[in-house]
């Protein structure tokens, strides 16, 4: 009789009137919290100020965007900011499951931004967010805890803010008991290349996963990325395989269970979107913008052969600054670029390719070219070591680091190189910490391998530039040597190959708004006066374009020179800097002007009296105004596209969303001058032929394509006016 019962047990399960236990993987899981309620749930327990009353509802006050949760509420202890603290401790509960996921984001901080699993009062599992650096990102993603040594067994949740700091909050959502694991797994692919570009989709504030290019076992390239783990990605990023040709390349990431993006990973002939790049809705027309990419401050600009080198900070795969690279496109009159692609690589994601400086070797004194073929040689700033060298023989196209990095050591960034003629040696101004000060230190060398301290100054923060220039356009006044800060500050003094001396103790202020972190192309051309030009670039901070694959622009090129005021005009007695668009921005105007006003004789008598439009149905366009009359209450206003630039006249102020600049109108020496050039993503002024210069950051409303001058006062005469319509320097 001991065989029919497991043949009646069958026949019963086959009939449906019994069934067998459940499966690890058929039990259904078990929501320990969700936070969907107004309050936490029952028996929840909070202390301190840092989780309030209930759950939030997403972002609160002061807080980044948070994502990745599911539903309407989560945990989440910023409020009152990063400074307030508490716990949030659940009732407990039975571990009836094998793991535990939940979804965890915020500061990376073990200990005191945690959500902890005690059983027995012991803390057994414990879990962060994944930041602990400015920057970062509020997205949840999902952990998971294997309990399975301790099913069955009563447990508690633990939620933890103990810090006060940067990232000192956690958010934490929808912890459930399931027998199936959602935190992501290490997943590779492999593929024998056979073409330049692998192609690599992005969802812009997905989780963040880290990638690794591998080839022969080693390491080749290793980076950050939103990939798209599922649904349309918002664009698709590349990196560069080509010197990998007919090799096997591994990509090494971790992803969710189940995940299909690796299968979306593709080898190409080209650039994802070849056929419309540069054409995008967005992209600024006259304006550098990476193809792909987040980019921030200009690096290692420098003339050669006929081309304009420009660098940059460059983060190819996301439109948020990470992954630093140094991008490199070239041009041969500074409006139209053509891209290179990458010139350095980082090290690792803890050595990282930070900003810096070019110059050419014109002595050979590296002896890293000839004579002949002097070398172009770059300064940068290795995260991991310090300043380093890296040297070029073909123009730039391919780059070799100096097998002895770092050549200098200290607390700091961003090396400007600069040739000291008159020591006939090489003189490095950096960004350096001594002190707990923030100094531009001086470095010389005959090498540009064998680096010696030089001397200090303080009261700098970060991206110097250092250069020498004649004072006015006339041979014989002198030259002055200017040092620049990133905020676009400066001093006018004298340097002697070690030792900066300033004019004054207060630095002058040139740029105002978005303008950071500029840099000027070294071995310039000359200019019509026969002096090497000083063409200066900076970073306009802040430039976004909505639902593009790029973030981040540069500001205009514009051309350095130093002014000399007697005191007896609206200027102070003393030396200047003053920047002015490059010609070759001209080159960009589309036809003849679509507005031109000229005022001659009587017409100089009469005032305007209202609005006057000038310009209708524009995208893009350059604006030059010369006033005859902007003194006393004359002021103005003007609409850009729905973006507004006021002269206040009682105040002697220009301003332009929220950037406001002093200049002061010229009184007896001449009229007063404006030049607005206006971009898809940028407001730029000039005024007094550059003295005052602004970079805004400002999007045209697609709805309003007019600009109209409104005078304020009763004294406002238009001398002349003229705006030309813009067209791209891309593709040419």
């Amino acid at each position: 009789m001991s065989r029919p019962l497991p043949l009646l047990l069958a026949l019963a399960v086959a009939s449906g009137g019994l069934r067998p236990p459940l499966a690890g993987a058929d039990r259904p899981d078990v929501v320990v919290a969700d936070f969907e309620g107004d309050r936490y749930p029952d028996g929840w327990k909070t202390t301190g100020t840092a989780f309030g009353d209930g759950p939030a509802r997403g972002t609160l006050p002061g807080q980044m965007a948070v994502t990745g949760y599911l539903g309407k509420g989560l945990v989440n202890s910023f409020r009152g900011g990063d400074p307030s603290t508490g716990t949030l401790t659940s009732p407990e509960f039975k571990l009836e499951r094998k793991y535990v996921n939940l979804l965890v984001g915020g500061g990376k901080h073990p200990g005191k931004t945690c959500v902890d699993l005690l059983v027995g009062g012991k803390v057994v599992r414990t879990a962060t967010g994944p930041n602990d650096r400015p920057g970062g990102s509020e997205r949840l993603d999902w952990v998971t805890w294997d309990v399975a040594e301790f099913e069955g067994q009563p447990a508690v949740i633990r939620v933890v803010d103990g810090e006060t700091g940067g990232w000192g909050h956690v958010n934490v959502d929808h912890i459930t008991l399931s027998d199936t694991k959602k935190e992501a797994g290490p997943v590779r692919r492999t593929f024998t290349v056979d073409q330049p570009y692998l192609h690599l989709p992005v969802k812009n504030k997905a989780p963040m996963r880290r990638v690794k290019l591998v080839v022969g076992g080693r390491t080749v390239r290793e980076f950050d990325i939103e990939l798209a783990t599922d649904g349309q990605p918002d664009w698709v990023a590349f990196a560069e395989v080509g010197p990998f040709k007919g090799k096997e390349l591994t990509v090494e990431t971790v992803l969710p269970a189940g995940s299909k993006a690796l299968d979306a990973l593709a080898l190409a002939a080209d650039v994802p979107d070849a056929a419309n790049l540069y054409r995008e809705r967005h992209r600024p027309l006259f304006h550098f913008t990476s193809r792909r990419g987040w980019l921030n401050d200009p690096n290692g600009l420098v003339y050669h052969n006929g081309e304009w080198h420009l660098f940059y900070q460059h983060n190819p795969f996301g439109v948020e600054w990470g992954n630093m690279h140094w991008g490199h496109a070239v041009s041969k009159d500074l409006v139209r670029w053509q891209e290179l692609g990458e010139a350095l690589y980082p090290k690792g994601m803890d050595d990282m390719a930070f900003s810096g400086s070019a110059v050419v070797d014109q002595g050979n004194t590296s002896g890293w070219g000839t004579k002949e073929k002097p070398p172009l040689v770059l300064a940068y700033t290795s995260t991991g070591r310090g300043e380093c060298m890296a040297y070029s023989t073909d123009d730039g196209r391919s780059w070799t680091e100096y097998e002895k990095n770092p050549v200098v050591e200290h607390q700091g960034r961003d090396p400007k190189l600069v040739w000291y003629e008159k020591g006939k040696h090489w003189v490095m101004a950096v960004y350096d910490e001594h002190d707990k000060k923030q100094w531009i230190a001086f470095y010389t060398s005959p090498d540009l391998k064998a680096w010696t301290f030089a001397s200090r100054i303080d009261g700098f923060f970060e991206c110097p530039d250092l250069f020498e220039r004649q004072v006015g356009l006339e041979a014989g006044g002198g030259t002055k040597w200017v040092l620049y800060g990133a905020d676009g500050k400066y001093l006018l003094g004298d340097f002697d190959g070690k030792t900066f001396t300033p004019d004054s103790e207060e630095k002058k202020q040139l740029w105002y708004g978005n303008f950071y972190a500029a840099q000027t192309f070294d071995n310039g051309p000359p200019d019509k006066y026969g002096r090497p030009r000083r063409v200066q670039i900076g970073w306009t901070r802040g430039a976004k374009f909505r639902g593009m694959p790029f973030g981040q622009q540069m500001a205009v090129p514009v051309e350095l020179g130093v002014g000399k005021s007697d005191g007896k005009s609206f200027l102070p007695a003393g030396s200047w800097l003053v920047a002015r668009p490059v010609h070759e921005v001209n080159n960009l105007h589309d036809g003849k002007p679509v507005v031109e006003i000229t005022a001659e004789g009587d017409e100089l008598t009469n005032p305007l009296t209202g609005p006057v439009t000038l310009g209708d149905d524009l995208d893009t366009f350059d604006l030059t105004l010369l006033f005859f009359s902007l003194r006393g209450d004359d002021g103005f206003a003007l609409d850009l596209r729905g973006t507004k630039l006021v002269y206040d006249p009682a105040k002697r102020t220009l301003a332009c969303n929220g950037v406001v600049a002093p200049c002061l109108v010229p009184g007896d020496s001449g009229p007063p001058t404006l030049r607005v050039l206006v971009d898809r993503g940028s407001v730029e002024v000039f005024f007094n032929n550059g003295i005052t210069a602004m970079s805004v950051a400002a999007i045209p409303d697609e709805k309003n394509r007019k600009v109209e001058l409104t005078p304020a006062g009763k004294g406002l005469v238009i001398a002349r006016a003229r705006v030309y319509r813009m067209k791209s320097g891309w593709g040419k």
